[in-house]
């Protein structure tokens, strides 16, 4: 699978999960806030009622018969034989002994709570009464306990509906991305004879136009359809490659093993008329054994290309490009260094972006986005380390493949565009 297609795939499932989380979120929500106010509205009314009891109780109740839950304590009187120790509170006997007026707080203790009132009775008996708040506490619990299996059951409910809100809201996204690769793909394909038959008529008018001896602004001008019908070219063998990869997980027909020393130092001297125009110095270091991955060699020679022609493009004249190839802890390691201009290392990751423009880029366009794309459809890696003057290092990573037999490496086929003219600068790209 391609790294755009995966992450396609992976934002298709942020947008699910985002979708079942946001329904989750306003469901326990809106649980938490009817819970919040059914609380509140039991303890509000719970308050107001045994307040009312107490006040009564304290004024007028039978310090022989209180009401439930409510004990009476009153100088010369026997409190009854279940009331809760520590009772009564004497502090607040005699400061109403003093004051004359009534005290009221809440106490705890044996893991409860009492409301306790202390006041002067109409006929001056100070009179203490205590209820115990242990079945009100007990019904606000309750009332916690249905909410939080209200909560679970909503979360269950938020989950099932998250779901299929997802697959029905995301649905429509999930196939215009793929009806926007299969566009690709058949444009691309379709494209693909006119374009090629474009170039080379444009090919045939330069040489005429030069046997001719045609005006020399006919000639560049000539000379520069070639340039641009080619690099056309090239974009559609990006863009086919890519819908390829992105076709699915599994391993192609065409995989096969491919000896990834041999592939390099033929992609090597099919660059070795731009590295003379250029007077640069290319030196390629591998072992003499072959280095075998599984995988689809023209891809592969395409990954390699794009590194090699991306060195040349940035080496200047008289620089230096150092291929290295070798094998570590069941991998295929290969480096491309140059000695060019290098890149800012903030712009390591943004490098292999789709249309990324670099800070002095010229051009944008697919090379390394579509080099990570093989790379990661083949099971490796690709990085790329560098400083602003101290040029640049591109290493990938591919899985050995130690008993595969790789066959010779085959050429580019004919019929695709050749590179008359050499490639502009492509955005992030170094």
């Amino acid at each position: 699978m391609s790294a755009s297609a995966a992450g396609e795939r992976a934002a298709v499932r942020r947008a699910r999960l985002r979708i079942a989380v946001l329904t989750g979120a306003i469901i326990t929500l809106l649980v938490t806030v009817v819970g919040g106010v059914a609380d509140t509205v039991m303890t509000r009314a719970q308050s107001d009622q045994v307040w009312r009891e107490l006040r009564y109780g304290a004024e007028r109740g039978d310090l022989d018969s209180p009401p439930v839950c409510t004990w009476l304590f009153a100088p010369g009187a026997i409190p009854l034989a279940n009331a809760p120790a520590g009772f009564p509170v004497e502090a607040d006997l005699h400061r109403v002994r003093r004051t004359r007026e009534a005290v009221e707080r809440t106490v705890r203790r044996d893991s409860t709570q009492y409301l306790v009132r202390t006041q002067v009775r109409p006929d001056g008996k100070v009179v203490q009464a205590v209820f115990d708040l242990r079945f009100q506490l007990a019904d606000r619990r309750h009332l916690w306990f249905a909410l939080g299996v209200a909560e679970v059951v909503g979360l269950l409910a938020a989950a099932v509906t998250g779901v299929v809100l997802g697959r029905l809201a995301v649905s429509p996204l999930a196939e215009a991305l793929t009806r926007q690769r299969r566009f690709v793909t058949d444009a691309s394909h379709e494209l693909r004879t006119p374009v090629t038959q474009a170039y080379t008529r444009a090919q045939l008018l330069s040489r005429q136009a030069a046997a001719e001896g045609m005006p020399a602004r006919h000639r560049e001008g000539l000379t520069r359809l070639v340039g641009s019908v080619g690099r056309l070219g090239e974009v559609l063998d990006d863009l086919l490659l890519s819908a390829s990869l992105a076709a699915g997980p599994g391993r192609p027909a065409d995989h096969r093993p491919v000896d990834l020393v041999a592939l390099t130092r033929a992609v090597v001297a099919e660059e070795a008329d731009r590295v003379r125009e250029g007077r640069l110095t290319v030196v390629v270091e591998g072992p003499p054994h072959p280095l075998s991955v599984d995988g689809v060699e023209s891809a592969l020679r395409r990954a390699v290309g794009e590194l090699l022609s991306n060195a040349v493009g940035h080496t200047p004249p008289g620089g230096r490009i150092e291929v290295a190839l070798a094998r570590a802890r069941g991998t295929v390691t290969l480096t491309v260094a140059n000695t060019g201009k290098g890149f800012d290392p903030a712009e390591a990751e943004r490098l292999f972006e789709r249309f990324h423009r670099g800070g002095d880029a010229g051009r944008y366009g697919l090379g390394l986005a579509l080099l990570r794309e093989v790379v990661t459809h083949h099971g490796g890696t690709v990085a790329a380390t560098g400083r602003p003057g101290h040029g640049a290092r591109f290493t990938i990573r591919l899985p050995l493949d130690p008993n595969g037999v790789p066959a010779a490496p085959v050429p580019p086929p004919r019929c695709r565009v050749p590179r008359l003219v050499p490639r502009r600068v492509k955005a992030g790209r170094t």
